[in-house]
């Protein structure tokens, strides 16, 4: 499953690798609501929430659907400022309209949610629909939409000052010490860009961000399928240093693309692509495969001794063996006329946190 931008005819000055506050405060703020996605940081999210005053903290709470299970379009910018406060003003040029849209996404659960026209500012019946979906995420979830349907220019206002209550309180400080790695990634991106191309730069971004072989498409690889144009537009690149491990794609019909990235840890592991986890998933959901893993995991084993095992022919334990050893779940070494097959324990040892990267991914 893929997400794929459409950028041919694209000039190479309309891919951007730049930073935004505003996007790395939205990656603190889902770090906040989602702790468990990120381990790593559970110290210092900790610390935030003992040292937020209570006002805040509720506040966080209460608008937390903007950036909690998905990111709200409007706090991803295509064209990020040097401040905080000047894309927080860029927000506010956008029209409710807009705005309220990707509020009710996320709000929504799902960015499979459309609210096309009739507006549910304006229709009756849109806005019902509207939070119906929402009252079945759940009631905190219902009072918000409810809140911005009714007032909108209210609610923007009280997510702004929201946000630039969480910069006094902990963005500036985190910011600081952020800006100098995103700089430090910003500076090889664009090196790469200009030296070796679109495709070398993506290349660095993750290894689940791809140019596709004509040229004419990035590919990422998200649990999702679908499509969009960057044409006349551009890509931005976002990289984040609290957004790890998510790569978060905005791609709605009206909003130019943007990726915001993870920049790389010092000894960062080559991620596990979308369609390798599934395939070692698929290989592992055969009962006869899982019995065979059972018995190499007590030591390596030929062909023919797990043919005896489990009273099966030869050449139905070969079909099991090559499914396993495509999906890279077992080792193969020949001893004479033998070859003896054995689990490749650090594969599916890792086989969960793969799996748990692919789904946050």
């Amino acid at each position: 499953m893929t997400l794929r931008i459409d950028i041919g005819g694209l000039p190479s000055g309309r891919l951007r690798f730049t930073a935004s506050p505003l996007a790395e405060l939205t990656a603190m703020l889902h770090v906040l609501a989602e702790p468990g996605h990120h381990p790593q940081l559970a110290g210092w999210a900790g610390d935030v929430w003992a040292g937020l005053r209570p006002e805040l903290a509720e506040r966080l709470r209460e608008a937390e659907f903007l950036w909690r299970s998905s990111r709200a379009d409007f706090l991803v910018p295509a064209r990020p400022r040097p401040t905080l406060a000047e894309e927080l003003d860029d927000v506010d040029r956008i029209d409710d309209e807009t705005y309220v849209t990707a509020a009710l996404i996320t709000t929504c659960g799902s960015n499979r949610v459309h609210f096309a026209a009739p507006s549910p500012l304006a229709d009756a019946t849109a806005r019902e629909r509207a939070l119906a979906l929402a009252q079945a995420r759940g009631a905190l979830q219902e009072a918000f939409a409810e809140r911005l349907l009714a007032d909108p220019a209210g609610v923007r206002a009280r997510v702004r000052h929201t946000l630039e209550q969480c910069a006094e309180a902990f963005f500036d400080a985190a910011w600081t010490g952020v800006a100098v790695q995103l700089a430090t990634d910003l500076r090889l991106k664009n090196d790469l860009l200009k030296r070796q191309g679109i495709g070398a730069a993506l290349a660095s971004v993750s290894g689940a961000v791809t140019l596709a072989p004509d040229g004419n498409c990035i590919i990422v690889d998200k649990l999702q399928d679908n499509a969009t144009a960057a044409h006349g537009t551009g890509v931005t690149f976002l990289p984040s240093v609290f957004g790890r491990p998510h790569l978060v794609a905005v791609h709605a019909p009206g909003w130019q693309p943007v990726v915001q990235y993870p920049v790389a840890e010092p000894s960062p592991s080559e991620p596990v692509s979308l369609e390798t986890v599934t395939l070692r998933l698929e290989a592992l959901a055969h009962p006869v495969r899982l019995r065979l893993l059972r018995t190499l995991a007590r030591g390596p084993h030929t062909t023919g001794e797990l043919a005896h095992a489990w009273e099966l022919s030869p050449p139905e334990i070969s079909r099991h063996l090559a499914v396993l050893r495509r999906a890279g779940l077992l080792t193969a070494r020949r001893h004479g006329r033998y070859v003896r097959h054995a689990l490749n324990l650090p594969i599916l040892t890792a086989l969960g946190a793969d799996l748990l990267t692919a789904v946050l991914r």
